[in-house]
């Protein structure tokens, strides 16, 4: 099955997918949700047995497809994915039908639990699914135009989930997500469109002869330094935003605030690795040098956010926003890996967004599980709950343990990684970045001990345990983060490969081991 065309089909499915959906008679909810399942299960099947034939010995890309789409402005569908994409594939297909699980109810009683729908629940499921072939479609896409359409593309579905099936500022939170997302858009647009007569130059100019978007023939081109340092700001910028990073988070905390616990997980735990993974992919290989260039303040910016973001996360009083601002965090630490240049941080830094997709989905699933039983989302709403859910708790606590990187679940060894590499290039930012570990110990264990520690306070008394449904949709994501935490290797060696073309691309080094080897060795 070498020419089947794989990755073509899993952006297809799930579309087709919708349709059916969509097509299904009014007022047959139970049949919508019971085929959005299915559908989101034969993707997740059909990803696993690509996955399954992919080579870590192999060509970088595979599973490749490229046919002309315009053919006049030089943009292929031009399909592909090398071990960074793929685990963010995957990453997509496990969670979503996790989410539709999680979130069955979800659009029954959006705007707030008790404020009804703007929308039916058979559209809450269509853009369930429109999303999830949009997020395969932005992580498999190899002309970089194409992974422009699928980047703005995404913006549609998530908008009209935040704004329909939200809370009660839903219209705000949607909004400002939409305008946050369209400005970083527009400026990688004019970035995007820059390429093309530099790829139309001819050879001895710096170009290919011809314009093309394809991100093979684009990083062989010979940009002038000043015209890649602007390009490299312009990609940077969309991809900032998208993160979240310091200065241009503030779109996030307003969303989690008030999307649907469910989607939530999907616009935190996939949507916002687009911008991590477009500075891996982009910003490093298509512009080497301004990558050099931006280092310092990227570094700078990075650990910002990792103080920032953590501090403010010890501060919040609502768990959605608390678990966002976590997120803002993380994403400081994944951001630090990529620019720390060396191979240990940036296979940290990918490995970081599987495992940060894991940590904070099983975090805001089970919030999500917690307001639909107390119809609030405040910190103070809670108390004992231990008591009366024991195994509501027991998965926040593993869920919030590998939030702050406890060893032997996922985050750990990401974080972990990304320390070790960021230490042995720039030790000062990777020392006081290291002081977001003490402060997620604060946020992590403060939240569990006013929510779940102590007896049970008069408003969760009564409170249900997690249903079969719920616990079928938290704990496979609970069973992964303790299996990675223990043995990430296998996702490591798939990772591994593309993280040393990448270095490759940039001209970096693993700076050489510090002190006299020869004269340790000796020692007594």
């Amino acid at each position: 099955m070498e020419d089947f065309p794989w990755l073509s089909v899993l952006i297809a499915l799930p579309l087709l997918g919708a349709l059916i959906v969509g097509l299904l008679p009014r007022g047959g909810d139970e049949l919508v949700k019971r085929v959005a399942l299915g559908v989101s299960l034969v993707v997740a099947v059909v990803a696993g047995v690509m996955a399954s034939q992919f080579d870590t010995g192999g060509a970088r890309f595979q599973f490749d497809e490229t046919y002309w789409w315009i053919k006049q402005f030089g943009v292929h569908w031009a399909v592909g994915v090398d071990g960074v994409a793929l685990t963010l594939v995957l990453l997509s297909v496990v969670l979503v039908p996790l989410v539709i699980l999680a979130s069955w109810n979800d659009a029954d009683r959006s705007g707030g639990v008790d404020v009804p729908a703007r929308r039916s629940v058979k559209t809450y499921f269509v853009l369930i699914l429109a999303l999830e072939s949009m997020m395969i479609g932005v992580f498999a896409a190899t002309d970089v135009f194409l992974f422009y359409v699928f980047f703005e593309a995404m913006l549609i579905p998530v908008y009209f989930i935040i704004g329909s099936y939200g809370g009660a500022q839903r219209s705000y939170a949607a909004v400002k997500f939409l305008l946050y997302s369209l400005f970083g858009g527009l400026i990688m647009l004019v970035a995007v469109i820059w390429l093309y007569p530099l790829s139309a130059k001819p050879a001895s100019e710096g170009g290919l002869g011809q314009g093309t978007f394809l991100f093979s023939e684009l990083s062989k081109l010979n940009i002038d330094p000043t015209t890649a340092k602007w390009l490299f700001v312009g990609f940077f910028i969309a991809f900032a935003i998208k993160a979240p990073m310091v200065p241009v988070h503030t779109w996030l905390p307003d969303a989690a605030g008030q999307s649907p616990a469910g989607a939530l997980v999907l616009i935190v735990g996939v949507l916002d690795k687009v911008g991590t993974y477009g500075m891996l992919r982009f910003c490093l290989e298509l512009f080497p040098g301004a990558a050099n260039w931006a280092t310092p303040v990227v570094l700078t910016l990075a650990v910002i956010s990792i103080i920032y973001g953590a501090v403010l996360a010890i501060g919040q009083v609502d768990l959605k926003r608390l678990v966002a601002y976590t997120s803002i965090s993380h994403f400081g630490f994944i951001v630090l890996g990529i620019f720390a240049m060396t191979s240990q941080g940036q296979s940290g830094a990918a490995l970081y967004m599987v495992n940060h997709g894991f940590s904070t989905g099983a975090l805001f699933l089970i919030v999500g599980f917690m307001i639909v039983r107390r119809r609030s989302a405040r910190v103070d709403a809670y108390g004992g709950v231990q008591k009366e859910a024991p195994r509501l708790a027991g998965m926040f606590l593993v869920a919030g343990l590998s939030g702050l990187s406890l060893p032997g679940l996922a985050p750990f060894v990401s974080e972990f990684l990304v320390l070790t590499g960021t230490f042995t290039r720039y030790k000062v930012p990777a020392l006081i970045a290291t002081t977001g570990i003490i402060l997620a110990a604060i946020y992590i264990l403060w939240m569990y001990q006013r929510t779940m520690g102590g007896p049970p306070t008069e408003k969760v008394k009564g409170m249900a345990d997690l249903s079969t449904r719920e616990v079928w949709a938290v704990g496979p994501i609970i069973a992964l983060i303790v299996v990675m935490g223990f043995f990430p290797q296998p996702v490591l060696n798939v990772i591994n490969p593309s993280v040393e073309q990448t270095l490759s691309r940039v001209d970096k080094k693993d700076p050489a081991p510090t002190g006299n080897v020869a004269e340790i060795g000796a020692r007594p």
